[in-house]
């Protein structure tokens, strides 16, 4: 791979440990699949490589569905939560799954929670690749399913962005403190 065009990258997590995540994440998400009625929900744009990589591995009957808001917009920090699309489909009924790529603090998942139960949904989960340690506050709930544990750092692949690039990456990255 070429070089990373700023200083300070280091490999974190090997693709192949990304790829036990997913299956662990797969598998924990299943038994809802199994059970029915439920709705896959992307929280674009990070959360798109977590939905297409957890949704093919799963099997059965579910819907797919995405959203996007956000509060980092290419920064480095969050601010105010931003809708930019919502979701599409009915969650009257439904269990709703949250996918995401991090959680921080869950500011985003917090409203995306609280929109979901408004809208009807019987049971809202969610997922994620990535989940921080630090001993800031938490908003909500932290996820029920977890795929990689990492330490406070700002890491970036696997759906993850530095500055809106690399989300592409296989591997996740981190970089260094300043």
């Amino acid at each position: 791979m070429a070089e990373f065009p700023f200083p300070g990258v280091r490999l974190l997590i090997r693709a192949t440990a990304v790829e036990q995540a997913w299956q662990r994440l797969a598998a924990g998400l299943q038994p809802w699949i199994d059970a029915g009625g439920c709705t896959l929900l992307g929280i674009m744009t990070g959360g798109m490589v977590s939905l297409v990589e957890v949704a093919r591995r799963l099997e059965g009957d579910f819907l797919l569905d995405h959203c996007q808001l956000s509060r980092y917009r290419g920064a480095l920090s969050g601010g105010e939560l931003q809708w930019h699309s919502p979701p599409r489909q009915a969650m009257r009924g439904r269990v709703v799954i949250l996918v995401d790529d991090i959680f921080d603090q869950g500011h985003t998942l917090a409203g995306l929670r609280r929109h979901c139960q408004a809208a009807g949904a019987r049971r809202v989960l969610a997922a994620v690749l990535v989940r921080k340690r630090h001993p800031r506050p938490v908003i909500g709930p932290v996820p029920e399913l977890v795929g990689i544990e990492v330490d406070d750092e700002f890491v970036f692949g696997c759906g993850m962005d530095h500055e809106e690039r690399w989300r592409h990456l296989r591997d996740i990255y981190a970089l260094a403190s300043s």
